[in-house]
């Protein structure tokens, strides 16, 4: 990296002198990251208000409303300033403050100071903003075996970060002595990308888990660890057992230790199915955070974001603001709920009836949550070629990872489901 910007070394100088901890964990590419106060900006900032105002790089109407086409106008009711315009490349501020507290009510254990979120192109690019602050090349991304393809893309392609994976779980559970054993494989500065209800499997640890997870990573930071905790949150609510954690695990790492930095990145895409909006978010947290370093970060996130996409959909956020502002959004929310949670009963309700009948062929991994769910296959089973024979024979499409195949649950009618399992059975052999 070339010589670092005055503005960035003055929010570099802020992070050290509150939380040094943070500071170690930035890449060479968060250290340059800050947000431009000076220049375009700056001067439109000034002439906001003003009865001219040739400053900002927008087309409006002579009576000063955005200029906009009809035929896209009439599709829409929002007022045209709320969609047309540019949205702030921190994100809207109303939809910022909204969420933050939309994160205080999901988890309610949650005390502790955090970040006002940022607003990011949805998950994928909230992800990728993470990486660019954090990831140098060569850097490694502890993740578990069971992961989403696209982490590499994300983390390795984009900036030559190394994904190493721990096995995810043991015969009915998570396993949490192989992230033990992960971290303590790669001391000094750590990033662990954690990614809770898991896809592709479908799994949220157990309270019990999360409380053994908590108690592993706090131990880590005390040996001296500087770690940062990227939780990719795309599946959050998403939880139909009991005994499952049912809040983040931000909300457990957010106050847990000053070595910890914890990530969140996540989303209305999943959790109020609107998955062509694109609006994710990026939330920070850390004991002893201060309003300070918080700042700091917002500051080098936005300024991510305006290097990476300028801002994120205006109209998107928009509308993600307007249904949290519903009177009946919760309730809107409980009846998708219900019918996700319908699905996840009807694949339980198969493997439970046919579950010997299959164990031949393939078994169910743990899963309890989410979208999806998978089944390892036989040995003797090439999930490729199950895959292509049930797209070609049983008019079926299935996900084939490896050894195994994942099942959209959340895709198909409950009705559905047992012939899918049907297909499977038949296409890897049975009769």
């Amino acid at each position: 990296m070339g010589k670092v910007n005055p503005q960035a070394e003055e929010l570099n100088q802020v992070i050290q002198n509150n939380n040094p901890g943070i500071y170690k964990l930035l890449s060479e590419r968060g250290k340059a990251a800050y947000f431009p106060k000076k220049g375009i900006i700056k001067q439109s900032a000034e002439a906001k208000g003003k009865r001219i105002n040739a400053t900002i790089g927008m087309a409006m109407e002579d009576d000063g409303s955005p200029m906009r086409l009809p035929s896209i106008a009439e599709k829409l009711s929002l007022d045209p300033r709320d969609t047309f315009t540019y949205a702030s490349s921190y994100g809207k501020p109303e939809l910022r403050k909204a969420w933050q507290k939309l994160i205080y009510e999901k988890n309610p254990s949650l005390k502790s100071r955090i970040s006002m979120p940022i607003v990011t192109n949805a998950l994928t690019h909230g992800l990728s903003m993470a990486g660019f602050l954090f990831v140098n090349p060569g850097d490694k991304i502890l993740v578990t075996d069971k992961f989403w393809g696209n982490y590499r893309l994300i983390f390795e392609n984009a900036y030559s970060g190394v994904i190493e994976t721990f096995n995810t779980f043991t015969e009915d559970g998570f396993d949490c002595t192989a992230l033990e054993a992960a971290l303590k494989s790669n001391p000094g500065k750590q990033i662990l990308a954690l990614n809770f209800p898991n896809n592709p499997a479908g799994y949220t640890p157990t309270n019990d888990e999360i409380d053994e997870i908590t108690d592993i990573l706090a131990e880590n930071a005390d040996r001296g660890n500087e770690l940062v905790v990227l939780i990719d949150d795309a599946y959050f609510g998403l939880v139909f057992r009991d005994n499952v954690y049912r809040e983040s695990i931000f909300a457990r790492l957010a106050d847990l230790h000053a070595n910890i930095l914890a990530v969140k990145v996540d989303g209305a895409t999943k959790e109020d199915y609107v998955w062509g909006f694109r609006v994710g978010f990026v939330t920070y947290a850390a004991k002893g955070i201060t309003e300070a370093v918080c700042t700091a970060l917002e500051e080098k996130t936005g300024g991510a974001v305006r290097g990476s996409i300028s801002n994120a959909s205006h109209l998107g956020q928009s509308l993600v603001l307007a249904a949290m502002a519903s009177a009946t959004y919760g309730s809107e929310k409980k009846v998708k709920y219900d019918l996700m949670k319908t699905r996840f009963e009807a694949v339980n309700d198969v493997l439970k009836r046919n579950g010997e009948r299959y164990a031949p062929y393939f078994r169910a991994l743990p899963f309890n949550s989410g979208y999806f769910m998978c089944v390892e296959l036989d040995a003797s089973l090439d999930a490729e070629s199950v895959r292509q024979d049930l797209l070609e024979n049983y008019d079926t499409g299935l996900i084939a990872v490896g050894n195994m195949l994942r099942v959209a649950y959340s895709a198909v009618p409950a009705e559905t489901i047992p012939e899918i399992f049907e297909n499977m059975y038949h296409a890897c052999g049975g009769k």
